[in-house]
């Protein structure tokens, strides 16, 4: 198994859409929030949140 193959979903990086739809926001916000996060889901996951409600 590769790494990438062994790593869990809460550290492979996001996908912008795949954020974007989970939490209803605009793309561009979510490529911000990932450019800002990198590869960690949760605080990307954390930022959305702020931004959709």
């Amino acid at each position: 198994m590769t790494k990438r193959e062994d790593a869990s979903a809460s550290v492979q990086a996001y996908d912008a859409k795949t954020l974007a739809k989970k939490h209803r926001i605009d793309l561009k916000e979510a490529e911000k929030i990932i450019a800002a996060h990198g590869s960690d889901r949760k605080a990307s996951d954390k930022a959305a949140r702020r931004i959709a409600a």
